[in-house]
């Protein structure tokens, strides 16, 4: 079985081809500025023999307006003679979608048809940023894989097993019945993934184990696992919430958004802008949002590079150690996404936290970078690990289960 995974953004679209069988990526890419007239698409083939990537890879430039013409463009790319590796979409058994916010509606990965699409859209207000576009791919892709399944795998799903306990905030009852207003959580699909994958390396039934996954990169949020179900997480009605992370504030006392309107004169599209655009590390350090200048510029003396660090990975350490409460202790801690994956630093930084509760990891072990590896001391009280995520493959594995 082929599945086609897109993740489509306002202005992007990322795709990947999986042969099921083995689960080995064929090709992947990416079109980029949709709507521009300086539109292009990275493709890339994938050589199987060689485990290489960039066989066949192709760049095109042209005017691309909507999503329907970049899967038009991508499909061009998935069938020609040179670095293709279909010979016609009758091939693309399915095609996984990421969609962002599936609200109550959807709490597993779900075959799209008319009322779906119909529930998604009720979805939007909930996610105005990520869910049209999403919903825009579906349509777009529907329309040209007419005999493919589509299937949708939601970033929120994964955390609907939460309990009322964990999701409700101190508002009115009436506003969550109304709005739904509540924590729904983000990341899903990765935290998913690297629950499987830890089950797999502790060589324990994800059912009996009791996990921490941290999700640090850019956007970043922590997952309490019990028994392979999300019991709580950092991220809220909108992944504002929670952790500071590359330009987003995380946590913040309500008051002082109402407090800055009347000071600095802001008005809400100001305010929005500010808390996701304008904050976390990049407002704290002024220098960027990308870990590794900020790790770089630390080292060099720069003194908001190292607070923006520190309150980071404090931050980090608060949700683990509550978590580590919640769960009533922890079996494992897992490290993933840019930073998680890539920052021996970070990892260490919390690691030092973490002695009262004897969660341990070894420094030589630690020096890894985009690969898994359990990095645990010998006398550590649980397992850490690094696990890079694969969110495309855990989307083509939840549209092949569908599809079986």
């Amino acid at each position: 079985m082929k599945v086609l995974v897109i993740n489509c953004g306002s202005s992007s679209l990322k795709y990947q081809v999986f042969n099921m069988a083995e689960e080995e990526v064929l090709a992947k890419g990416e079109v980029e500025r949709i709507g521009g007239k300086n539109s292009k698409l990275k493709h890339k083939k994938i050589n199987l023999e060689k485990g290489e990537e960039g066989l066949g890879e192709v760049l095109v430039e042209e005017e691309i307006n909507n999503h329907k013409e970049a899967i038009k463009v991508v499909v061009d790319n998935l069938v020609d003679i040179n670095y293709g590796v279909i010979n016609d979409l009758s091939e693309i058994y399915a095609v996984g979608h990421r969609v962002v916010h599936g609200g109550e509606e959807f709490s597993d990965a779900v075959i799209i048809d008319d009322e779906v699409l119909k529930a998604l859209d009720k979805c939007k207000e909930l996610a105005p940023l990520h869910n049209p576009p999403n919903i825009a791919g579906i349509e777009a892709a529907g329309e040209i894989f007419k005999n493919s399944v589509q299937v949708g795998v939601f970033d929120t799903a994964f955390h609907q097993a939460m309990d009322e306990k964990s999701y409700l905030y101190g508002l009115p009852y009436e506003l969550y019945q109304k709005y739904g207003i509540r924590k729904y959580g983000f990341h899903g699909t990765s935290h998913k993934y690297v629950s499987e994958k830890a089950s797999k390396i502790m060589k324990k039934p994800v059912e009996e184990l009791k996990l921490i996954s941290c999700h640090l990169g850019n956007g970043a949020s922590i997952a309490a696992i019990d028994k392979g179900k999300s019991v709580d997480t950092s991220m809220g009605f909108t992944p504002l919430e929670g952790l500071v992370m590359g330009t987003r504030t995380g946590d913040l006392d309500p008051a002082i958004v109402p407090f800055l309107i009347e000071k600095e004169k802001m008005d809400t599209n100001d305010i929005n802008d500010l808390l996701n655009k304008k904050s976390g590390v990049l407002g704290l350090s002024g220098i960027s949002n990308d870990f590794r200048d900020l790790e770089k510029a630390a080292i060099e003396g720069n003194y908001r590079a190292k607070v923006a660090l520190d309150v980071f990975v404090y931050r980090v350490v608060k949700f683990i150690g509550s978590y580590i409460m919640v769960l009533g202790g922890v079996d494992g801690l897992i490290f993933t996404a840019g930073v998680g994956e890539n920052s021996p630093n970070v990892r260490q930084k919390i690691a030092d936290y973490l002695t009262f509760a004897e969660v341990k990891i070894d420094g030589e072990k630690n020096k890894i970078k985009g690969e898994t590896k359990d990095i645990s001391a010998p006398d550590s009280s649980c397992r850490v690990l690094v696990i890079p995520t694969n969110e495309e493959l855990m989307i083509a594995r939840e549209t092949k289960r569908l599809c079986d």
